[in-house]
């Protein structure tokens, strides 16, 4: 219910910004997250640690917000227009998973963090922690949003870049690193939001796994599936 309340307050504070993307397609407007998105991990990944590199990664940032207010937009834009179709909804959480993914991966691969290994791990976790979600849509018909949402990774991301981007601009150094077997990365919030990504991943697979387990298993002592086997003992029986 609360959620339903805040989706009516989103919707109803977009449609200024409705009424003029009117004239796409909420398909459109899904697309358009992609190259954002993507522009804003390019410009992370890139980002010198140099005073610059702190605009390179506000750029990064506004890349990444612009990114998640067309991934916000096109659901209202599809139900303003009475346009919501079973594949916008695919499009939309699969444009998500990429993005999840390119994003931690870019970051890793930055001066400010500088292991791909780990990005690609917590990409994996992070993607996995999703699956859990889907999957139990997919099988039990609802969908799992328990564990580290990914508004939440997502915030601390744009955040993490934005903090990161004025530590730079006014020459702030945190000096320290990981204890082994990560002590050759900087502690700082570009590499805290990967190890968060991992960790949170790994915590919502697990949640959601667990949660998904009961509520499976309820339903199938409500309305087991058919066995084939029974089937063939109905039809031998005299």
């Amino acid at each position: 219910m609360a959620l339903e309340k805040m989706r009516r307050r989103w919707e109803a504070a977009l449609q200024p910004v409705l009424r003029t993307f009117h004239r796409f397609s909420p398909e459109a407007v899904t697309w358009m997250a992609l190259p954002l998105g993507v522009a804003g991990g390019v410009l992370a990944m890139y980002a010198p640690n140099s005073a610059s590199g702190g605009g390179w990664l506000l750029g990064g940032a506004l890349m990444i917000a612009l990114a998640m207010l067309f991934d916000g937009l096109d659901g209202s834009l599809a139900r303003a227009k009475g346009e919501v179709t079973r594949w916008g909804d695919y499009l939309d959480h699969t444009i998500d998973r990429v993005l999840d993914a390119t994003w931690v991966v870019c970051i890793s691969a930055s001066v400010f963090v500088g292991d791909l290994t780990l990005g690609f791990a917590a990409a994996f976790l992070t993607l996995l922690g999703s699956y859990m979600g889907t999957q139990a849509q997919a099988v039990a018909g609802a969908r799992n949003y328990r564990g580290f949402s990914r508004a939440d990774r997502t915030v601390l991301t744009l955040l993490s870049l934005v903090v990161m981007g004025f530590m730079l601009i006014f020459g702030v150094e945190v000096g320290a690193t990981y204890p082994a077997p990560y002590d050759h990365i900087a502690v700082n919030p570009m590499s805290l939001i990967v190890f968060i990504s991992a960790l949170g991943g790994l915590w919502t697979f697990l949640v959601r796994f667990l949660q998904a387990k009961g509520e499976i298993k309820a339903l199938d002592e409500r309305e087991p599936l058919p066995q084939p086997n029974q089937d063939k003992g109905a039809e031998s029986t005299p």
